[in-house]
Parts: structure tokens; sequence; C-alpha cells
């Protein structure tokens, strides 16, 4: 019985200490970034499609990503100016989406084949299991380029963009 009540607080506390954490950036406050900042006030914070296609939103959809996330992976797609996405594969996209169901193990080379090609890797679930969380923990180190993490996907940017990672 106390070994449970233990391991319910711990898990708890580290809850916790992770929403602290991230709280700094919540509305895009703290972020000195002006390109991520622009992300999180004008896709991050929008509940509605912007106009334009919806061909991600519909594929997101498909594959069974919730309405919320979906919605901000248009926007984004629509913000960046992109014109290709590609789910579970880079080559001829601007937008790479690793599904949830991508195997841990083929996350690197998702990653490696975006870098080459200059696209944007999201990771969708980073934080599923153990594996997936420090698999994508080891990406965001050795990634050269801005990422950020808001706990529902991970978003690698390969381009001119400063090395910095964001918690949102």
């Amino acid at each position: 019985m106390k070994l449970a009540v233990r391991y319910r607080f711990r898990r708890n506390a580290e809850r916790l200490r992770s929403h602290l954490a991230r709280a700094r950036f919540f509305r895009g406050h703290g972020v000195h970034s002006p390109f991520v900042y622009a992300i999180v006030r004008q896709v991050f914070m929008k509940t509605e499609l912007a106009e334009g296609d919806r061909s991600l939103y519909a594929a997101l959809r498909e594959r069974g990503v919730n309405e919320r996330r979906a919605v901000q992976l248009q926007n984004l797609f629509i913000h960046c100016g992109y014109n290709r996405f590609g789910m579970n594969r880079a080559t001829e996209a601007d937008l790479c989406i690793a599904t949830a169901d991508t195997p841990t193990d083929r996350l690197p080379q998702l990653a490696e084949a975006a870098r080459r090609e200059g696209a944007t890797l999201c990771i969708m679930e980073p934080y599923a299991d153990v594996e997936r969380r420090n698999c994508c923990r080891h990406l965001t180190a050795e990634h050269p380029s801005t990422s950020i993490d808001n706990r529902g996907y991970l978003l690698l940017f390969n381009g001119t963009l400063p090395k910095q990672h964001f918690k949102l």
C-alpha cells in the first residue's frame, strides 16, 4: 500500500514539475524567438482551421490524430508556407509527419532524411513510452536547428534557424 502511494506521489510531482517548467512559454511569454512566438500565437493558440487547403487535416484525422492536433498541424503547414507533406517519409515533402505508429527505431532515419531534404519533421506522441521519449530527447540534443516540443508532437525544423529548443 505505501509503495503504491509513494509511486503515485512521485509521478504526480514529476508531472507538476513538467507543467511548471513549461508554464513560462504559455501563450508565447518568455519566447525570445520571433519565429517561435509567431507559431505559438498564430498556430498553437488557434482553434479553427486557417483559410486554405485542408488535405493535411483530412489525412491526419484519417490516421486517428485528434482534432486539436490536426488543426494545429494544418495551420502550421499554412503558416510556414509548406506545399507538400509526407506521412512517414521525408522525400519530396516540406513537412514530414512521423505518425504514432511509426516504430521508434525508424525515427533517427526519418530525422536524417528530413535534414538532408531541408524538411520539417513532426514526431507524433513523443512521450508515448520511455523508448520513444529517450529517442526524441536524443534527436533534439543532436538537432542543429530549432525544435519545439508541445507534448503532443515534436517539431524539428531544418534550415537557417539557430539551434534552440522550446518546451511548450
